[in-house]
């Protein structure tokens, strides 16, 4: 009779399944190879710090990019009658003249701070700190600003040479006078809010009455005081942007319009001792002279409402909207992105030229203007 051999009972490999030999197998190389699939899923949720220092370099340069171009755009104008029936409301005054130069003097300065960026010239941080042509803008615009509130605290405000000069004028005059680079101890834009604080109590006096060392003299002799310094501004303007034009013929024959009179073109000298300007101040210039017009555009705009009796009795109404006009074509909205500088009939327009064109306009329309303030 066979006998059946007798049964080994199972080892424990043998125990497992083959689902559980698999398994088995595979903690082992798992255990083997740390490196493997199992590992590289556990790690590969974590971004390494490359990829994230290169998103953040990203976000970083899209943001400033952005707040760049917002930042670069020339702020729209202002109705100057309505800024002024609105800061008239405030003080609880009436019109008078005089009221709507202090007004506009207060709708440049509030744009100069209020604008999107704030005032830029002093920016020690990013986007401020890599743009140039806003900061030009402001200090053309600032410049207009100056010669606007000096002739209020010397001309205007007085009635002759020997009158007392009234405080407000005198305190917004000193603080338009700061460096506009200064950023602290004091700043730049603390200086100018005051500044405009006073020339709100000077509005707020002149409109009411209350004060009467706050007047206001709509004289001609005093607009002609005033139209003297924009001549010089609006020539000065009109030669550096000539010396930015690469034909010099074209050049001489813009800026001998703007000259004295004698048919001598006179040099422009830069930095660089030539006779034309380098091509990276070109958009400096041309931005300066820009933020100067559109300041002086509501200045004239201020001036046409102030002195509309002064300049009827003189015949000088055709003057005054010409130089209006020539302001607002110096102000208009810029289709290219960036400052062309072509040549005579060439493929690419001239920024500079088509500039210092209206402005010589300006000028002589300026020059007319003064002439009529000054005769009898």
């Amino acid at each position: 009779m066979n006998e059946k051999p007798a049964m080994v009972p199972p080892g424990p490999d043998e125990r497992r399944g083959p689902l559980g030999n698999q398994a088995h197998d595979a903690s082992k190389a798992d255990q083997r190879d740390p490196s493997g699939a199992g590992s590289s899923a556990q790690t590969g949720s974590r971004p390494s710090p490359l990829r994230v220092l290169g998103i953040g370099l990203v976000l970083y340069v899209a943001v400033v990019l952005a707040l760049g171009v917002v930042w670069s755009r020339q702020p729209p104008s202002f109705d100057v009658a309505a800024l002024q029936a609105e800061e008239l409301a405030a003080s609880g005054g009436r019109a008078v003249p005089g009221t709507a130069v202090v007004a506009a003097a207060i709708g440049v300065g509030e744009t100069l701070l209020n604008k999107p960026g704030g005032l830029i010239y002093n920016d020690l941080s990013p986007p401020g700190i890599y743009l140039d042509n806003m900061p030009n803008w402001e200090y053309g615009a600032l410049k207009e600003l100056r010669d606007s509130v000096r002739a209020l605290r010397n001309d205007f405000s007085r009635s002759q040479t020997q009158s007392l000069e009234n405080e407000h004028a005198k305190r917004a005059d000193t603080k338009l006078a700061i460096d506009v680079s200064s950023w602290m101890l004091p700043s730049a834009e603390d200086e100018y809010r005051q500044a405009l604080d006073a020339l709100r109590l000077f509005l707020r006096d002149l409109s009411t009455g209350k004060d009467q060392s706050a007047r206001f003299y709509a004289r001609a002799d005093n607009l002609a005081s005033y139209l003297s310094v924009v001549e010089k501004r609006l020539g000065s303007l009109a030669l550096r942007l000539s010396a930015s034009v690469g034909d010099h013929e074209l050049a001489a024959a813009l800026v001998l319009s703007v000259g004295d009179g004698n048919g001598e073109l006179e040099s422009v000298t830069i930095d660089g001792g030539g006779t034309s300007t380098p091509w990276y101040l070109v958009d400096d210039i041309f931005y300066e002279a820009r933020g100067y017009t559109w300041a002086l555009l509501h200045m004239m705009r201020a001036v046409s409402i102030d002195f509309a009796d002064i300049l009827a009795s003189k015949n000088a109404d055709v003057s005054i909207q010409q130089i209006i006009r020539d302001l607002e074509g110096a102000s208009k909205t810029m289709a290219s992105p960036i400052v062309l500088n072509g040549h005579g009939y060439g493929l690419l327009a001239n920024h500079s030229l088509v500039m210092a064109s209206y402005i010589s306009r300006a000028n002589a329309a300026v020059l007319d203007l003064r002439i009529l303030m000054q005769q009898g």
